[in-house]
């Protein structure tokens, strides 16, 4: 069995902004998304040292590291920081899914559309960053192939 790949986006997250359009009618994607998702598939290329993508059925457990406010207070910085008070704000989670997806598509995973099973958390840390953690499951892909060798187990 594969073993799972962790891929950390260091700084804060970013999530995916929404297409812009062009007075001639063409969508593009903002800079601040661009650039986040070109660091995120630099570190995506390191997770991997070389490896080729996943082209199994995967598991996503993204976690969204957020910094506290500036502007709050010590107490409830700290109960922000043991999980007392969660970011409830916008961005959305699926933003930043996408945003992270976006990075590792062709470099972690074959195609995003493998990931099959998906978690996603926000909360507040000291260091902000994005977190990915990959891992194979063992199961088949929809054309039939085994996703892994070795025995199967089912249910």
């Amino acid at each position: 069995m594969n073993a799972a790949v962790t891929i950390v986006i260091g700084g804060e997250p970013v999530a995916k902004g929404r297409p812009r359009m062009t007075r001639r009618g063409f969508a593009y994607t903002p800079a601040n998304t661009r650039r986040y998702e070109a660091h995120g598939r630099l570190a995506a290329q390191l997770a991997m040292d070389g490896k080729p993508p996943l082209a199994v059925p995967v598991r996503a457990e993204i976690t969204v590291d957020l910094p506290v406010p500036a502007s709050w207070s010590g107490k409830r910085r700290d109960a922000a920081l043991c999980g007392d008070i969660r970011p409830t704000t916008r961005p959305d989670a699926d933003n930043y899914v996408k945003a992270a997806l976006d990075a590792i598509n062709a470099i972690v995973v074959a195609d995003d559309s493998l990931v099959v099973d998906l978690v996603a958390r926000k909360h507040y840390a000291t260091v902000p960053a994005l977190t990915i953690v990959i891992t194979p499951l063992p199961a088949l892909t929809a054309q039939g192939r085994p996703a892994m060798t070795g025995k199967r187990q089912c249910c």
